[in-house]
């Protein structure tokens, strides 16, 4: 596997806010420069057997209006495709409809893959873990996609991955991307003594252990 230190350096991460019509909403932008063309990545963020080798298993129709489901994650519908470029669609999961944005832009040999997910989320939510509840994440597929077109003979192992938060590389992980997400949330604003205290939270939560009061 790709080394966490290296993988987590390579990630850019920002958050921000947007107005919408039902209000305000938070926007989490991540991206990183992988070692291949934009046809190349194309097809392994949008074919269903190459996104269940780095991600998740995929079921559905991938295509413009098409409605996907990810096997025990979310589902919604693809609302633009723009082959090699990018699509939207949204993000459907516990009740809740949020969006998110794919950008590929060509770097050289390479090939910047931007994700981009606007939610509205509650004040109460925000306040107990800030951007990293799903920004830490967004960082584990990342760091899968890397792994996967670092070798791609290999695929995610669920049952490792299961325990993959009690192991030191994992742990090192989750607290690394933790951590920036704190900094991100300062970033935006976020008053620094509150938002570590809302990465302390996210960190347990991923690592399985008790989120401190």
């Amino acid at each position: 596997m790709i080394d966490v230190n290296h993988q987590i350096s390579q990630v850019r991460r920002q958050q921000g806010r947007r107005t919408l019509e039902a209000g305000e909403a938070r926007v989490q932008t991540i991206s990183q420069v992988y070692d291949t063309d934009i046809e190349d990545l194309w097809d392994v963020v949008t074919n269903p057997e190459r996104i269940a080798r780095w991600f998740l298993p995929v079921e559905g129709e991938l295509k413009e209006g098409g409605r996907y489901q990810l096997t025990g994650n979310a589902g919604g519908t693809v609302t633009r495709c723009d082959r090699p470029s990018g699509y939207s669609a949204t993000w459907e999961f516990a009740d809740q409809v949020s969006w998110i944005e794919v950008r590929l832009t060509p770097e050289g040999d390479s090939t910047r893959f931007e994700l981009e997910h606007v939610a509205h989320v509650a004040d109460e939510w925000w306040d107990q873990f800030g951007p990293g509840a799903t920004g830490v994440g967004w960082d584990g597929g990342f760091y899968g996609l890397a792994n996967y077109l670092a070798d791609p003979a290999t695929a995610v192992n669920p049952e490792s991955m299961a325990t993959w938060h009690e192991t030191p590389e994992g742990r090192s992980f989750y607290r690394q991307s933790s951590d920036a997400w704190v900094e991100a949330s300062i970033a935006d604003g976020a008053d620094p003594v509150a938002a570590k205290a809302a990465g302390e939270r996210t960190y347990a939560f991923y690592t399985g252990q008790e989120a401190p009061s």
